[in-house]
């Protein structure tokens, strides 16, 4: 359940200056005047109203002699009052609104009767509830790892044409121009289309949270992983040491010691008073570590041609599944395949239902092949999460021998330092001292790290929670759903834009949810909008494609509000330089009529639950037309937006200052 306009109102800045624009729910609603009339405002004033973050109200007369907006919103016998003030002296916005609940029917309130208190985020989250929109929600975002909870602000999206878009080659939608825009669209498009299951929403929303909990601890635990295994630096003192006769050589084959170990290895050679005899077939240090990083980084290679073969692979899965998913979405949502190849219904054509001796053949096949499909995609879709989790061990893996060269690199250096100081010191004695100063500064420096507060280290506890929210994701048909949807709203397309007579209608239309544009495939290739000639075109596809969005939202009860504003459709009739008098010509003149048409198509077919708003300069003598309009400013009759006499008091009262 959601929500029309039944009004928009505007506050003058002196007492008592109130001025109310009605509409009516579940119909047209047509504006129409003359240049400068203030009827671009009406959009903007909605806009700001339900929660905008900026003043979209542009500057003039408005701005200039209007004090506080509002908007009052209907639903099934409940009615919101939403009133915000313009900004205060250099302020971007106002931040608080007085959001109303009212008995329905009640007229808007004076203004010195409205409290302004509700916080921004707050009224934005009433209309939201208003609107319908579950708020418990979290969808991700396109192109970053953040979540998005959908709001009113999203909703509006779909609502919203303004003059610059209404026939726009590039943007179809709302704001689709403004900066990051485009991937809170996509975002956002199948959560209103209906194609977000909220249970599992809310699993991929915990599956995100819970990793970035494993980043973060893995982030934390960093420090103590340092030690172990024990830091290079460590381990080249413990080489020192057996060089220097304080400690004995370790015994062949012996695993590399752990950051325990190797600090009382430490503190033993710097209790010792004098030096350990090394034996002479001792190993050299140095080449023992040079052959220990050459097989480093013999698996670092083998491990990074492992991670590009796993990462094709994921990628090729991934390619296959998505397209393989669109073709059977599309056979399914035609309904090519309802005809069982058993049944004596078989003899008719999948297509027209015609009698056609090949049919059952023709039938059989294409079900072999959707059941072949099907399987694959059955098959791929068990061995994407066992692929990815593979990538994921040989990644960590590469992370864990890119620290151990570190490491190794670290303790050659080290080793090589204390081995240059040694063959300096003719002295066992004065060496072996030497080498304890150094492990001495070593304890000394690392001893902070003793007395760090313990971090609970629930790695495995979390991958398992991931492993197991990955495997109850693992069946979603998200993208299923969606690519089906859009499939049937850009039937409704096609439709639209054949009534309409544009060009390129002939072919099949569809919404293309990732370009956020609508593309009509013809045989030598699709063809998106921008691609598309003559502004006539433009216009009419953004009407057939907001129009065929507002059916399916109604039809399947989506909590976007049933309203869709258009700020002057007949622009592209228009020459560039015309003047208010413009007359069209009659070929203009009825393709004109054949947009409003298609309104009244669709507020037919909706019956009462979806309202249509446009600001028009023109004004045309039909049915389709001359009945709805609301509102006429016209210069010779000095009507506009804001009246006349605020103007003119405002002058006495400057003049009176003065």
């Amino acid at each position: 359940m959601t929500f029309q306009i039944q009004a928009v109102t505007i506050y003058g800045k002196q007492p008592g200056q109130i001025r109310t624009v009605p509409f009516r729910p579940g119909e047209l609603n047509i504006v129409t005047g003359d240049s400068r009339r203030g009827k671009s405002a009406l959009l903007t004033i909605i806009d700001y109203c339900l929660a905008s973050g900026g003043y979209p109200v542009k500057a003039g007369r408005v701005r200039d002699y209007v004090s506080a907006y509002a908007v009052t919103l209907v639903r099934s016998g409940q009615q919101l009052f939403v009133a915000r003030r313009a900004p205060a002296g250099k302020a971007a916005s106002s931040t608080v609104l007085c959001v109303l609940a009212q008995a329905h029917g009640t007229p808007p309130p004076p203004l010195e009767s409205l409290t302004f208190a509700t916080p921004l985020d707050a009224a934005k989250d009433r209309i939201s509830d208003f609107c319908g929109i579950d708020r418990t929600v979290r969808v991700p975002a396109v192109g970053n790892a953040r979540t998005i909870a959908p709001s009113i602000r999203h909703a509006l999206f779909f609502c919203f044409q303004a003059q610059n878009e209404v026939a726009n080659q590039d943007l179809l939608f709302h704001s689709q121009g403004e900066e990051w825009r485009p991937n809170t669209i996509r975002g956002v498009l199948p959560y209103f289309l209906g194609a977000v299951d909220v249970e599992q929403a809310l699993r991929r929303n915990r599956l995100r949270i819970l990793r970035r909990d494993l980043a973060d601890l893995e982030a934390a635990l960093a420090p103590a992983r340092q030690l172990d295994p024990a830091a290079g630096q460590a381990l080249a003192l413990v080489t020192e040491a057996v060089e220097a006769g304080l400690l004995a050589s370790p015994s062949e084959g012996r695993q590399e010691p752990q950051a325990d170990e190797v600090l009382g290895l430490l503190r033993q050679a710097l209790d010792h008073n004098s030096p350990v005899a090394a034996g002479d077939d001792a190993e050299d240090p140095l080449g023992v570590l040079t052959a220990r990083r050459g097989e480093l980084r013999r698996l670092h290679g083998q491990t990074r041609v492992k991670i590009t073969d796993l990462k094709r692979a994921v990628a090729e899965n991934t390619a296959f599944t998505t397209q393989a998913t669109e073709q059977r979405a599309r056979l399914v949502s035609l309904g090519l395949l309802r005809l069982d190849p058993e049944t004596s219904q078989a003899s008719h054509c999948p297509v027209c239902d015609s009698a056609l001796d090949s049919a059952n053949e023709t039938v059989t096949a294409l079900t072999g092949d959707l059941a072949h499909l099907e399987g694959d995609l059955e098959v791929i879709g068990s061995d994407t999460p066992a692929l990815q989790r593979l990538l994921g061990q040989e990644e960590e893996r590469l992370q864990q021998l890119r620290s151990a060269l570190a490491r190794n690199q670290e303790e050659i250096n080290e080793v090589s330092a204390g081995l240059r100081a040694l063959h300096r010191e003719p002295d066992a004695i004065r060496r072996a001292a030497l080498v304890q100063g150094r492990i001495s500064l070593y304890l000394d420096s690392t001893a902070q790290r003793t007395v760090l507060p313990q971090i609970e280290d629930r790695r495995e506890e979390l991958r398992g929670q991931i492993a197991h929210l990955e495997e109850l994701l693992s069946d979603d048909i998200q993208g299923e759903r969606l690519a089906s949807y859009l499939s049937l709203i850009s039937q409704k397309i096609t439709a639209k834009a054949k009534a309409l007579g544009l060009e390129h209608s002939e072919n099949p239309v569809r919404l293309d949810a990732n370009r956020l544009t609508v593309i009509a495939d013809k045989p030598d290739g699709p063809l998106p909008l921008r691609e598309m000639g003559s502004g006539e075109n433009h216009l009419g596809y953004h009407v057939a494609a907001l129009l065929s969005l507002h059916e399916w939202f109604t039809e399947h009860h989506a909590p976007v509000p049933r309203l869709l504003v258009l700020d002057q459709p007949s622009q592209v009739y228009f020459p560039r330089d015309h003047t208010d008098d413009a007359v069209l010509g009659e070929d203009d003149r009825n393709r004109l009529l054949n947009v409003f048409r298609a309104f009244h198509d669709t507020l037919r077919l909706l019956d009462g639950q979806f309202q249509i708003i446009v600001m028009e300069h023109a004004d045309l003598a039909d049915d389709a037309f001359a009945p709805y309009v609301r509102e006429r400013w016209r210069n010779d009759l000095n009507e506009a937006l804001v009246p006349a006499d605020w103007i003119d008091e405002a002058d006495d009262t400057a003049a009176q200052d003065d």
